[in-house]
């Protein structure tokens, strides 16, 4: 039997990374009242890197939906896989041309375009979809604000995110394509 109500617990660890950076910056307060030439500046980066996490933490939380949708996402090694009921597939964030949101069905998706054109749609609230945040901010270039805004948009996002520069091989020489 469990102290916590489990609505609780599941509020709690949502706001986990959050509540850490909280207890961080507390601690780091707390060592920089301590005094003396050493402690003081040791408390200023415990805060600087508090509210860092925080800062990180806040927008993976913003970023993460109840999982209501159909599907699993699964993200290894660079790919990302999404196993739907009776459908699913893969995109590798290396081939990866563009990233959207779109609305098909009445159901918001991440649009996955790859270089060769094959596009995979994920559902923003299907089960593990919020471990999409770290995946896609690894992306060259993106902006992460930009991401998390999207989805506070009730109107679709075509273009969130586009490969400056995308490279086809041919012959064994790279050409360079807009």
């Amino acid at each position: 039997m469990s102290l916590i109500r489990p609505e609780l617990a599941r509020t709690l660890y949502r706001w986990r990374e959050v509540i850490a950076a909280t207890g961080i910056g507390l601690a780091g307060l707390w060592i920089s009242t301590r005094g003396g030439w050493f402690l003081g500046p040791v408390g200023a980066l415990v805060i600087a890197g508090a509210v860092g996490i925080g800062w990180m933490g806040w927008r993976r939380l913003r970023f993460s939906q109840p999982a209501s949708a159909p599907g699993v996402v699964e993200i290894d090694e660079g790919q990302i896989g999404w196993f739907g009921p009776g459908i699913g597939g893969f995109v590798s964030l290396a081939e990866l041309a563009d990233l959207g949101l779109v609305t098909v069905s009445g159901i918001r998706c991440w649009r996955f375009r790859q270089i060769d054109g094959d596009t995979l749609l994920i559902p923003v609230a299907a089960q593990g979809a919020d471990r999409l945040y770290d995946a896609l901010t690894a992306l060259p270039g993106i902006d992460g604000a930009a991401l998390v805004a999207a989805l506070d948009r009730p109107e679709d996002t075509a273009m969130i995110w586009r490969r400056r520069r995308l490279v086809a091989i041919t012959g064994g020489k790279g050409a360079a394509r807009p």
